[in-house]
């Protein structure tokens, strides 16, 4: 009971104080703001006395009662550092040098034929252009739309329209003018086709597309950067929700980026290296997100979960079987891959070794099928990239030597193609992307000789397009739709000299038209593309052989989620509860006591090169003599060197044979015998000597 009436009288303590708190903040204000407020309406009145008020409480607690609110900075200022530079996209030319020069030609000879009608000079035009204050436009200026100035002035061309869209009867000669048009409501009839409005639009603008802009919405006014690889960025996927991003490189790395836990730093959460050695040349989710292929140089493809984790890679098969269909597995490099559309159990494989193989993702040991492709003349030529169609009944894949073939996914069709297109690109130049449209009649084709094609495949004899000049360095450089298929887009490699650097192209897939060029970058090349559909954002891949990033366009008025995400994260600023000393780690083993002996190789290498251990033998002197040796030149010592060159010392044993040096003492010792043989004479049998082998051989 006593603690409950401590606790009344305090909470009556802290309503008096508050009391007290209102009526000084009430008093304080002056009549002037008193005035100012009579201006303001009611609503804002009540936010500023809230304001005051709660500034007025806050006094009265301490700085670290409380949670502190981090301030956020608005949207607008976030995505105006993201902003792309107008001058980087590639979507206008300048005017030539000629057609400048030509332009400036024909405004001197029209202000000279001027001249001359009107009897003025230059000196009466320009006090009269100051007197009107500067009316006279140039030929641009009208060219723009803007309205002619009243007076005597000629321009060039037909007179210049009123604002109203009617001519005065002095001003022309001829017959009436029609009628201005009525507007969109009064118009009778039908409704004019979209696509020849568009085209009408189009061709007042330049071949950049401004027009196209607007009419399409590419996503491209902002634009961030997933840097991290130190190598090109060959290989990209974006799970279908759009909320994780693969990136492989030829620097043998995948890396992961999570839009939701991602911050403004646009780190990775997650780097993994499949194979090492091997370049990263595809990467694929599965349809329901779970799991992602990854297709490296080597010839065993491997199965990620959604965290990085390894589930499986599939097996290798025997190189020494010439037959690849009984083969268990690709034998060669890969080239390509791509998880089933719609199953998510099924996935597809290309290998260098001429097989496309279809996969179970639960059986890593043994594959569903092998097709082999229609070859003009036996051997083996590269399967160089695969994609299923949008429904997965079918699958393409295109050939080193320039050929596209299309498979019947079912495996009782075989390795025959339902359609085979011979000389689809250049011999020897890779296929190296395909995409097919949502129906199934068109196909795009992308190859190393710089070019593009459109199929119509109801009809292979010919493609329906081709565009050129499209420069392109890399084996992984792909082609896609848009989402709404109404643009086909690609990138561009570096030239070597050119003027362009990494582009991507957007063409209409009705007119077959180029639309619009963005510049990504200026020294890279743009490798891999894809838009996608939830986001509606455009990721592209580009690099070098000294860095590689992924860059990503976006919209804030027409993109969801994505990059708008991390890009409105700030970084989590560092604290004084965040410090963390760093632990000393003893580690027992590392003792004297816990070491591991060396193992007996070492010792006896050792062993090995210590002469005394090794009892090597004396190795021969080159120099000259030391130790008590004598060297290999004349002598160690000066007296020697004197006697041997003055005849005095001469060394025969050198050419003597020592049984012959031995056997010419035997006559002497046997007439004068010393040491032991007297002792032996009268027991000591008859010594006989042997003959020598060279006095047989004669004889």
């Amino acid at each position: 009971s006593f603690g409950f009436v401590v606790f009344l009288m305090s909470l009556l303590v802290w309503a008096l104080h508050l009391i007290i708190i209102i009526n000084q903040s009430n008093a304080v204000m002056s009549s002037d703001e008193e005035d100012q407020l009579e201006s303001v309406e009611p609503a804002t009145v009540s936010v500023i006395d809230e304001a005051e008020i709660h500034e007025g409480l806050r006094a009265q607690f301490p700085l670290s009662f409380g949670k502190q609110e981090a301030k956020r900075a608005p949207l607008e200022s976030i995505h105006s550092k993201t902003k792309r530079d107008v001058q980087t996209e590639a979507t206008r030319k300048p005017l030539a040098d000629g057609l400048q020069a030509r332009l400036t030609s024909l405004r001197e000879r029209f202000a000279c034929a001027r001249d001359e009608r009107f009897g003025k000079s230059k000196e009466a035009e320009a006090s009269r252009d100051d007197a009107n204050g500067g009316s006279v436009r140039s030929f641009e200026n009208l060219s723009q739309g803007q309205s002619a100035p009243d007076g005597d002035e000629c321009y060039v061309g037909p007179p210049v329209p009123k604002p109203g869209g009617v001519y005065e009867e002095e001003e022309f000669i001829g017959p009436p003018l029609p009628k201005p048009e009525a507007d969109d409501d009064g118009m009778i009839g039908p409704p004019r086709p979209e696509h020849l409005e568009s085209s009408a639009e189009s061709s007042d603008e330049d071949e950049g597309g401004e027009g196209e802009e607007g009419t399409y919405r590419v996503p491209a006014s902002n634009e961030i950067i997933l840097k991290g690889h130190s190598k090109v960025v060959s290989a990209l996927a974006v799970d279908h929700t759009g909320s994780r991003v693969l990136t492989g490189s030829y620097d043998y790395s995948v890396r992961m980026y999570d839009f939701q836990g991602m911050d403004a730093r646009l780190r990775s959460f997650r780097q993994l290296e499949p194979f090492e050695g091997h370049q990263v040349r595809s990467l694929s989710w599965s349809p329901t997100g779970d799991r992602f292929l990854c297709v490296t140089g080597s010839a065993q493809a491997k199965i990620y979960d959604r965290d990085g984790v390894t589930l499986g890679e599939f097996v290798k098969g025997d190189m020494y079987i010439r037959d690849l269909k009984n083969t268990k597995g690709h034998i060669s490099g890969l080239t390509g891959g791509e998880w089933h559309p719609k199953d998510k159990q099924t996935a597809l494989t290309s290998s260098e070794d001429g097989s496309v193989r279809i996969w179970d993702v639960n059986d890593f040991k043994s594959q569903k099928q092998v097709i082999k492709p229609k070859l003009p003349r036996p051997g083996r030529v590269p399967v160089t990239a695969c994609t299923w169609g949008m429904d997965g009944k079918c699958l393409v894949g295109g050939l080193g030597n320039g050929s596209i073939q299309v498979w019947n996914a079912k495996a009782s069709h075989g390795s025959r193609p339902d359609i085979y297109i011979e000389n689809a690109h250049e011999d020897g130049d890779d296929v190296t992307g395909l995409c097919f449209s949502r129906d199934g009649h068109t196909l795009l084709s992308r190859s190393t000789d710089n070019t593009l094609k459109v199929w119509d495949l109801r009809q292979t004899q010919h493609p329906l397009k081709v565009l050129s000049n499209l420069l392109n360095s890399y084996a992984q450089t792909n082609v896609v739709f848009s989402p709404d298929e109404h643009l086909i887009m690609t990138g561009t490699s570096v030239e070597k000299d050119g003027e362009w650097g990494g582009l991507l192209c957007f063409f209409d897939k009705e007119h077959l038209e180029l639309v619009r060029r963005i510049g990504i970058a200026a020294t890279h090349s743009v490798v891999h593309c894809l838009w996608h559909p939830r986001l509606n954002q455009i990721f592209a891949t580009t690099g070098d052989k000294k860095e590689g990033g992924t860059h990503i366009l976006y919209d804030p008025a027409l993109s969801e989620r994505g990059a708008l995400v991390c890009v409105a994260r700030a970084p989590r600023q560092k604290s004084a509860e965040d410090f963390e000393a760093r632990p000393v780690i003893h580690n027992p083993h590392a003792l004297p006591l816990f070491r591991d002996e060396p193992s007996r190789k070492r010792q006896r290498e050792k062993a090995r090169s210590d002469p005394l251990k090794s009892r090597r033998p004396d190795l021969p002197v080159t120099g000259p003599g030391f130790g008590g040796r004598v060297g290999s030149t004349k002598g160690s010592l000066l007296t020697q060197y004197l006697l041997k060159e003055g005849g005095l010392m001469k060394e025969t044993w050198m050419e003597e044979d020592p049984r012959e040096a031995i056997l010419k003492y035997a006559k002497v010792a046997e007439k004068d015998p010393k040491y032991i043989a007297p002792a032996y004479a009268q027991t000591q049998p008859k010594t006989i000597f042997a003959s020598s082998d060279s006095e047989e051989e004669e004889k």
